[in-house]
């Protein structure tokens, strides 16, 4: 764990020192205090261009539960209750908020890197902490061979699976794992993921990596339009004005990152933009798709995003190799992307494409009254925070299932 830590430490040096982009100070970086929580970024999601990164952070708390999920993390159902999927206490606190997610139909497929030799019994560890059904879940190896162990990347598969179960039990999930140069996950396997979605009757992907915008990136597009299939992709943690793929493809729906705010009974009082992270811009490269015509006085002749926005921080996870050690708590959009999938999925409106989902969620916006009823407009943690659209949270938070 030490040796973790340092290089983490590190990390968030490195950031600082001017290996990302001039809007770094907005980068969730090593030493930062979100809700309680101290920031540490893991090697995989500092942001280097052509290699893909995971968006998540670790959540250190001086409060630590060694036999269950970390004080101060939002559970399932606490978030569950916030967001209206399911009936809760007045307040949502985590303790009480136990009624948790029972929908899911199709197939949710994770794409990740590197194999995660534990993944089944971790994500029945997390299940039964919170009174989830097990899971339909199965290990496909993208490229025919298992790939190796990344161990910063098993800390996102475990956290991908995990939520995404946690929002769509029902769904049959898949963790589809690659092998790469610099442990980036590959097109195959996006192929492969969407292959196996569309095969199971449909359902959704979700990709919580992404890699700074390149002028080619319109050449990958056609990687996420397999029928029958919604993807899903983390906006990334670098704040608002540093660009990432795939989150900026047309044929993906972008999730930003939120923050929850509580009081000290624990109740939740209200959501805001994550202003240490939670990635949001205009895509240099990307045309603006037909469904966005309606925020083009906002983001011009270009794609915007994030589209929609879920919590960034914290979440537990369950990972039981040595060098983790079981409960821990993570944050990100790496974690968004998933539960927005999930709850996609659950909410069972079966779209046929990531443009049949987006036009959607934009035609909702238009009406203010199915807007106002089916998302929290995210206002507050930014002064590019206003009201309707914009790059914080896109068009906001999820609340119902309705309009998505």
């Amino acid at each position: 764990m030490k040796r973790f830590i340092a290089v983490s430490m590190i990390a968030g040096l490195v950031l600082w020192l001017g290996v990302c982009l001039p809007s770094c100070p907005a980068q969730v970086v090593d030493g930062a205090q979100i809700n309680g929580f101290t920031v540490e970024v893991p090697q995989s999601s500092i942001p280097h261009a052509g290699r893909m990164h995971t968006n998540y952070f670790i959540a250190r708390s001086d409060v630590s539960n060694p036999t269950g999920p970390p004080s101060g993390t939002e559970w399932p159902g606490s978030l569950a209750c916030v967001y209206k999927l399911v009936k809760g206490p007045k307040g949502c606190p985590v303790a009480t908020s136990t009624n948790v997610p029972t929908g899911g139909w199709g197939a949710i497929a994770i794409v990740d890197a590197g194999d995660y030799p534990t993944a089944a019994s971790d994500l029945h560890v997390f299940s039964s902490q919170f009174n989830i059904p097990d899971a339909d879940f199965e290990v496909v190896y993208a490229n025919g061979k298992k790939p190796p162990v990344y161990s910063d990347w098993e800390v996102e598969e475990s956290l991908d699976i995990e939520w995404a179960h946690a929002m769509a039990p029902n769904a049959k999930l898949f963790l589809v794992e690659s092998k790469q140069v610099n442990t980036d996950p590959t097109w195959t396997a996006v192929k492969v993921a969407a292959q196996l979605v569309a095969q199971n009757g449909g359902g959704v992907v979700s990709m919580s990596w992404g890699d700074p915008e390149v002028a080619n990136e319109t050449h990958w597009d056609k990687f996420f339009k397999t029928p029958g299939v919604v993807y899903f992709a983390a906006s990334g943690d670098s704040g608002i004005g540093v660009s990432i793929y795939p989150a900026a493809s047309p044929n993906v729906v972008a999730v930003g990152g939120t923050v929850f705010n509580r009081n000290q009974a624990g109740d939740f009082i209200g959501e805001q933009y994550a202003s240490d992270g939670g990635g949001g811009d205009i895509s240099p490269y990307e045309p603006i798709p037909s469904y966005q015509t309606v925020i083009q006085n906002i983001v011009g002749n270009n794609r915007g995003y994030p589209d929609v926005a879920s919590d960034f921080c914290c979440a537990p996870i369950y990972l039981s190799a040595p060098w983790w050690g079981g409960w821990g708590a993570v944050g990100g959009t790496s974690w968004a992307s998933p539960t927005f999938a999930g709850i996609v999925n659950a909410a069972a409106h079966k779209k046929k494409s990531s443009k049949a989902e987006l036009t959607w969620i934009y035609n909702e916006y238009t009406n203010q009254t199915k807007y106002s009823h089916d998302f929290y407009d995210i206002t507050t943690g930014d002064s590019r925070c206003t009201t309707g659209w914009d790059l914080c949270a896109g068009v906001g938070s999820p609340r119902t299932y309705k309009g998505k």
